[in-house]
């Protein structure tokens, strides 16, 4: 009795037509996803085999939360320090030092002289830091950074790769392109500032605890003792919603990390368009193409980070002053976005909407480097 023998090829067939889907539907992938394309059919068929999804969001998850981590110990002192140049109680101690040198303001000065004198002044309090308040200052604030900075980048980098995915696959037919990944990017931006700003709130307070710190001899009566205590104090003095300050600037800040994954993706799928071409040509690479294959995505990653936080800088200072604990008569200076911009471009000029540029572009564009590029 013989039986048909079309089972293997109807079933190799059918293998056939859904590779072939797969590989028609199969998503663009960032390196936080995956490739940003597949590296060849072989890779297709075997995710074809598998039936696993292309992306790993817990490995978004676990990658953005340990880089966070590492990160923001290593340049705990440079965000100490930019925190306090951000925010008006150092701005007047630094005016007031010019004053007692006689000093000229910086807007009289030519652009090499003001710039040399901003860099004498920003390290000038780094190392008053320590040696005022001891080595330890320069990690004040480090306990609701590292329990922050852990859930924000891997909130950022869940909530990117998969709405990149999601937006892609129902709205763009499975293709990526610069408008999902701003989508994507401005989501992920909106919903980490949501979820973690109490806990930055609670680190802005502690790192400028010093400027409501009363001197009693040697020892320094400070306003909070802990993060718990001046969470406590926060919601006991201005409610709930006193943990949420400055959310507004953050939103305004959205678009840093938006302008930043845009040109991250567009300048890393350059790369991967130019390596394509080389690997087609088959010549041999140069110098030069070795030192953009090791080093690409770290330039493509610090680049980015540079430009972005550049230009969007001065949401950074105004959402510090928004973040200040109220005055000793319980009023708070600063009340909203756009009375805080007004009111430090008529009191203090628009140089301090600058304020701690240098510290946090010292910060953030290796960290971006180190954490987008490896």
């Amino acid at each position: 009795m013989t039986f048909p023998t079309t089972t293997g090829s109807t079933a190799q067939a059918q293998f056939d037509e859904h590779s072939i889907n797969i590989n028609q539907g199969l998503l663009s992938q960032s390196r936080e996803t995956g490739e940003v394309f597949p590296k060849s059919e072989i890779d297709v068929v075997s995710i074809a085999k598998q039936g696993a999804p292309v992306a790993k969001p817990w490995a978004h998850f676990v990658a953005g939360g340990a880089g966070g981590m590492t990160a923001a110990t290593l340049t705990s002192p440079l965000d100490v320090l930019k925190t306090r140049l951000q925010s008006d109680f150092y701005q007047a101690q630094i005016a007031a030092s010019r004053v007692a040198r006689r000093i000229p303001p910086p807007s009289s000065l030519s652009l090499p002289r003001s710039a040399l004198l901003h860099f004498s002044e920003t390290f000038q309090i780094l190392f008053s830091i320590h040696r005022v308040e001891g080595w330890r200052a320069l990690f004040k604030g480090l306990g609701p950074n590292l329990t922050g900075v852990v859930p924000a980048r891997a909130i950022n980098f869940y909530t990117y790769g998969n709405g990149k995915r999601i937006i892609s696959q129902h709205f763009n037919n499975g293709q990526e392109a610069a408008w999902v990944h701003l989508c994507a990017a401005a989501t992920a931006g909106v919903v980490t500032s949501t979820a973690t700003n109490p806990i930055w709130l609670v680190k802005t307070r502690l790192q400028l605890d010093k400027s409501n710190a009363e001197k009693t001899g040697s020892q320094s009566v400070r306003q909070y003792k802990n993060s718990l205590d001046c969470t406590m104090q926060t919601i006991r003095m201005e409610g709930i919603r006193g943990l949420y300050r400055g959310l507004s600037a953050s939103y305004l800040g959205v678009t840093e990390s938006t302008l930043q994954w845009v040109l991250y993706e567009q300048m890393k799928l350059y790369l991967h368009r130019r390596e394509e071409k080389l690997v087609a040509s088959g010549r041999n690479r140069t110098a030069w193409d070795q030192t953009v294959g090791w080093s690409g995505r770290l330039g493509a990653a610090g680049s980015a980070k540079l430009f972005a936080a550049i230009v969007t800088y001065p949401h950074e200072v105004v959402r510090t002053r928004l973040r200040q604990a109220p005055l000793q008569d319980g009023r708070l200076k600063y009340t909203g976005l756009v009375q805080c911009f007004k009111t430090i471009w008529k009191e203090e000029g628009i140089a301090s909407l600058y304020g701690g540029l240098t510290p946090h572009l010292l910060r953030v564009v290796p960290s971006a480097a180190i954490m987008f590029g490896m």
